[in-house]
């Protein structure tokens, strides 16, 4: 009768549940490990696990090997096995030892349960938050959005071109965060913050003895960056020289450290970043056009922040709450007039210039709205060069519509938006006649 009990049990658990002896052949198989790897019982029992589960761990890293080798159990192991049909199913593994009453180990027992959906709805959600730092309503960085799953899950070499300041690291990030190796590392390093002897031991290591001062072996960036990411950022100011050794890395991931004969290798993915014309470069023989071509498997251009003046609000607000906590101010909005102003600023250093004006703001403000003369003396002046009484109300009447826009006509949120009280938005409708 407990026989009976036990196998109606086993039988009835949701979870998968498979035994082994010491040698990892499958001595029981229950009918959730029969729904979830579509293998029967009777074609499970006698087979090896990994004939069964066929995960990409099972002959480098099984968890049941290594429970039965260091009788060490192991916990909610994360895995992908292929099941009969051919389907990939992500799975978390849960093992343990199998004793007899003598306490003689005799073999394992592996739980297991499809966390498919889990798995769907974490990566969904993931993907939201990390689109959601990208601060932006213009089309042009919408459709570059559009684009970064794609991207990032694809693991190809990605160029970010943009001028200084434009956020391109930020894509990096996120291009990263988006993507299979983002539980892997991120390791950024600055092409142009380095000489090229010193660039070169930092991306590919040195031995002991290599030079003088190299007292111990030390493992480069593309080491450190093994499936994660290195982002190359400012690569056009790489020395030409450093470039012919990148192109090896590129061709077929094999690199020498200084000081060794021994090749090694790394699958780190790279990412460029430059705020450099790369094809005058090439043209002047600064940059290696096939250099170019390994880099360029997916270029992203990101426009300045002069050509997309729409998400100047947005970056605003979000600045303010970022300083609000920092500096632990009252300071919750910025005037119409100096948000005109920054509506009218070339902002030549892009979206760091504007976080930058608005953290000058915020040392200089001592009530709770932000206004013109609390704004950095150069963001006035070029703001107040482009301003003129016909130009200012073409201004205002841009920025207004496009805050309507943004909340569907809701005048109280696109005062909020705009900085100023619902009345005064008022008045500024029937002075420019908008009629909503």
């Amino acid at each position: 009768m407990c026989e009976k009990l036990s196998e109606l049990i086993f039988n009835n658990i949701s979870d998968g549940i498979f035994t082994v002896d010491e040698n990892c052949r499958i001595t029981s198989f229950n009918r959730a490990a029969e729904k979830i790897t579509g293998f029967k019982v009777d074609e499970a029992i006698g087979k090896h696990c990994f004939d069964v589960f066929r995960t990409e761990i099972c002959h480098k890293q099984c968890a049941l090997k290594d429970t039965l080798r260091r009788h060490d159990p192991i916990e909610n192991a994360r895995v992908t096995i292929i099941t009969r049909d051919g389907h990939e199913v992500r799975i978390s593994v849960t093992t343990t030892l199998l004793k007899d009453e003598k306490d003689n180990i005799v073999g394992a027992v592996e739980f297991f349960r499809d966390i498919s959906e889990v798995e769907h709805l974490r990566n969904s959600l993931g993907q939201k938050k990390a689109l959601s730092e990208i601060i932006s309503v213009s089309q042009a960085i919408q459709e570059i959005i559009s684009t970064l799953p794609d991207i990032a899950e694809s693991e190809c070499n990605v160029l970010i071109l943009g001028p200084s300041g434009s956020g391109k690291e930020l894509f990096a990030q996120v291009i990263h965060n988006l993507s299979p190796r983002r539980y892997g590392p991120y390791i950024k390093l600055n092409c142009a913050a380095l000489p090229a002897a010193l660039l070169e031991s930092e991306l590919f290591g040195y031995t002991k003895g290599a030079f003088t001062d190299a007292k111990r072996d030390k493992p480069g960036q593309f080491s450190l960056a093994n499936d994660g990411t290195l982002l190359l950022d400012e690569i056009g100011d790489m020395d030409v020289s450093l470039q012919v050794k990148l192109l090896r890395v590129l061709n077929n991931g094999e690199y020498l450290p200084l000081g060794s004969a021994k090749t090694l290798h790394t699958n780190a993915r790279i990412i460029a970043t430059t705020n450099a014309d790369l094809q005058s470069l090439i043209a002047n023989g600064h940059f290696r056009e096939d250099l170019f071509y390994r880099l360029n498997v997916v270029e992203i251009q990101i426009p300045p922040l002069r050509e997309r003046p729409e998400d100047i609000p947005l970056l605003v607000h979000h600045y303010l709450k970022i300083f609000q906590k920092k500096s632990r101010k009252t300071i919750t909005r910025m005037s119409s007039d100096a948000m005109a102003l920054f509506r009218k600023c070339p902002f030549t250093g892009n979206v760091r210039e504007l976080e930058n004006a608005i953290e000058h703001a915020f040392v200089m403000c001592h009530g709770d709205e932000i206004l013109v003369e609390h704004l950095p003396q150069h963001i006035i002046a070029r703001g107040s060069m482009t301003t003129s009484p016909s130009r200012s109300s073409q201004g205002d009447k841009e920025m207004i519509l496009e805050a309507l826009e943004r909340h569907q006509g809701n005048k109280s949120r696109a005062a909020a938006d705009l900085g100023m009280h619902r009345s005064t938005l008022w008045r500024k409708l029937k002075t420019l006649g908008i009629e909503i």
